[in-house]
């Protein structure tokens, strides 16, 4: 049997390291065989790595998706506000399309994405890599298998870290929300789809609260230049002072930013770019906390808080139940379940995972090439119908935040927007 086809747009961060190595590892079931990436050494180096021709190597998705296809599968993996053009062509042309998440930062080309996905009978899954896990996978079983009895309450936090923080969200390219997406939406449109997928019940409103709070221009250093090598008198007491932080423990960032990671190499990044910035002074917009507050159907509640300002980069969870309580943590890679009648706890210990996400990445790219052959695109976990209900709630959010937290309501939310836009009309 030969190998699943594909092509890969947008050859960043997700789309070389975390999917296009699926193809390296398991050549017998997928092959790479074109590429479209504005930047020459990015593309250049899958040319390398999956031994392509210079006719296979595309600077941009235009002319990678011309009217032929080419291959079986699309991996897009460009930025959040080029997702729309690639997937909906791609759609068009009869490619399978694994989209990284979020799907689109405008809610209408959301709902259009998944119409597109339904009117030419094509699988459009959406990277949601947590419901791929070991850890989420096995709560959810805990769930359906009635051992909390009926969850109540869901308590979620996502501690984002706070060097994370500053790197991806105020120097990095998720800084701006014009740019790229609002915060809950790209960080933490995964935590919105976890939450949906582990209580399986319709949300029918959300609230929500945030700001921008600490990386204003207001609290800078005194004295602070606009890049932190220029001689910044905080340079001992500052914690995001660049040098510091990407000659030393944040060498492992570094490589986002340039392919030279020598010191000179780095030293030179951050002499050119924004990474180098004094994380007080540039134009960034994207909060450093959220919280959001969910109600489903039956009256199940849930609240989630994002928040930039913690030790360790990692998810915690307690969902309560009418019968039991779960807790996990992701770092920790275990979760336990107690049982209110017998007092016993159950511990769940889980391997090291293989791969990023805790596994999620690694699961998706197979279950996604097992999901194609299927006739019923419903099945799959991360369909772009399930994937939808999920966006909807981020949207709402932070619809919800820009409004001193007016409680909206999902239904009419949705409904407002799909009289915007409609490709099956």
């Amino acid at each position: 049997m030969k190998p699943t086809t594909a092509i890969l747009i947008g050859a960043g961060d997700r789309g070389a390291r975390a999917y296009a190595p699926y193809a390296l590892k398991n050549p017998h079931e997928l092959k790479i065989i074109g590429v479209a990436e504005p930047n020459e050494l990015r593309r250049d180096k899958i040319k390398q790595e999956h031994n392509l021709s210079t006719e296979d190597c595309f600077h941009s998705w235009e002319d990678l998706l011309t009217t032929e296809k080419t291959a079986d599968i699309a991996i897009i993996c460009t930025m959040d506000r080029e997702h729309f053009g690639p997937t909906m062509k791609a759609l068009e042309l009869g490619y399978h399309v694994l989209l990284e998440k979020p799907m689109s930062p405008d809610p209408k080309e959301c709902i259009a994405m998944e119409q597109q996905a339904e009117k030419f009978n094509k699988q459009l899954t959406i990277c949601h890599v947590l419901r791929y896990t070991d850890f989420w996978s096995t709560i959810k079983k805990v769930i359906e298998d009635g051992k909390i009895g009926e969850v109540a309450s869901i308590q979620l936090n996502e501690n984002v870290e706070v060097m994370h923080m500053s790197h991806s969200f105020v120097r990095g390219n998720w800084k701006k929300k014009e740019d790229s997406s609002p915060m809950i939406l790209q960080k933490s449109c995964h935590d919105m789809d976890i939450i949906r997928y582990v209580i399986n019940k319709k949300c029918e409103r959300v609230s929500s609260y945030g700001s921008l709070m600490h990386f204003r221009k207001e609290n800078m250093p005194a004295g602070a230049p606009k890049r932190c090598l220029d001689g910044c008198p905080a340079a001992q007491s500052c914690p995001f002072h660049a040098g510091n932080y990407y000659l030393g423990e944040g060498r492992g960032w570094a490589r986002k930013f340039t392919e030279d990671t020598s010191n000179e190499g780095i030293i030179k990044a951050l002499n050119e770019t924004d990474y180098g910035k004094c994380v007080y002074q540039l134009d960034n917009d994207v909060v450093d906390h959220q919280v959001v507050n969910m109600e489903f159907e039956d009256g199940a509640t849930a609240t989630f808080s994002m928040c930039g300002f913690t030790r360790e980069q990692t998810r915690t969870v307690q969902i309560m139940g009418t019968k039991g309580e779960l807790r996990g943590n992701m770092t920790e890679n275990q979760i336990s379940y107690y049982d209110f009648l017998t007092k016993h706890e159950t511990i769940v210990k889980f391997d090291s995972p293989t791969g990023g996400h805790g596994g999620g990445d690694l699961g998706i790219m197979r279950d996604f090439l097992i999901d194609i052959q299927q006739s019923d695109r419903s099945k799959s976990v991360s369909s772009a119908s399930n994937s939808l209900s999920s966006h909807l709630m981020a949207f709402a959010a932070e619809e919800s935040r820009l409004n001193k937290g007016t409680s909206i309501e999902l239904d009419t939310f949705y409904n407002n927007l799909s009289k915007q836009y409609s490709v099956m009309e």
